[in-house]
């Protein structure tokens, strides 16, 4: 599944900039442990529906996985999505809407900004600087707790997982990045991402307030390894959608 979908996402690259091709709904954290902070994530839903997470990197404007937006190469319409913000139990968040036509797709890695209406919550820190090997994160997200049917067990709960950079072309990193690309790679510590945390926040590890955002989550292999997009690579990019 993760070869397939890199090779959907490089050849959309390709085609269309700023688009990915997509995958089944999203990458969720097997086993770690359940978040008691994480006022930046944002749980992403479409028809009503568990999809995706996000980071709020400013009052209107969250950063996921560009993959969340396609469906069958399709785009997803923007009436169809909707976002709970503010809340570590989606169900209890205050529902957000997109603004038409005010999503942002970077040309280079599996990012997407989307504009929302106003949130009234903590935004996240992000990173100037990339990553680096033995570097302790942190992987937050609502997607599934089981490796069965990943659609019917996504948490109503924020959950995280813990996780090491390692270098690319570690052999547990093997048809997930490469030398030279937007993504990094992580080794399991603590729990796995998997379906339904595509697109959420892999911080850095910190006291409540001090932690930044330095990678977006975009898939894994459910055992031992997981990637990420750099935020560090995409800062320009990012700091010029939002300031619009």
């Amino acid at each position: 599944m993760v070869r397939r979908f890199r090779v959907l996402l490089l050849t959309a690259l390709a085609l269309v900039a700023g688009a990915v091709m997509s995958s089944p709904p999203a990458f969720a954290v097997i086993g770690g442990s359940k978040s008691t902070y994480g006022p930046w994530a944002v749980r992403m839903l479409v028809d009503g529906k568990p999809a995706c997470t996000g980071t709020a990197v400013s009052r209107q404007w969250i950063l996921t996985a560009s993959h969340c937006f396609y469906e069958q190469a399709k785009p997803v319409a923007d009436k169809r999505i909707s976002f709970r913000v503010g809340k570590l139990d989606m169900r209890k968040g205050k529902t957000v809407r997109p603004i038409p036509h005010k999503r942002v797709g970077s040309a280079h890695a599996d990012m997407m900004l989307i504009k929302v209406a106003p949130m009234n919550v903590r935004t996240a820190r992000l990173s100037k600087v990339g990553v680096h090997r033995g570097q302790a994160v942190r992987v937050y997200g609502w997607g599934a707790t089981c490796t069965t049917d990943e659609s019917a067990c996504q948490s109503p709960v924020l959950k995280q997982s813990d996780l090491k950079v390692v270098r690319p072309n570690d052999p547990r990193c093997a048809g997930l990045t490469a030398p030279g690309g937007p993504d990094f790679c992580m080794k399991k510590v603590s729990g796995i991402p998997a379906g339904g945390d595509s697109g959420g926040p892999v911080m850095t590890v910190g006291p409540r307030g001090t932690e930044t955002l330095i990678g977006v989550f975009n898939g894994s292999d459910r055992e031992k390894g997981a990637e990420a997009g750099e935020v560090s690579q995409q800062l320009s990019w990012i700091r010029s959608v939002i300031r619009r």
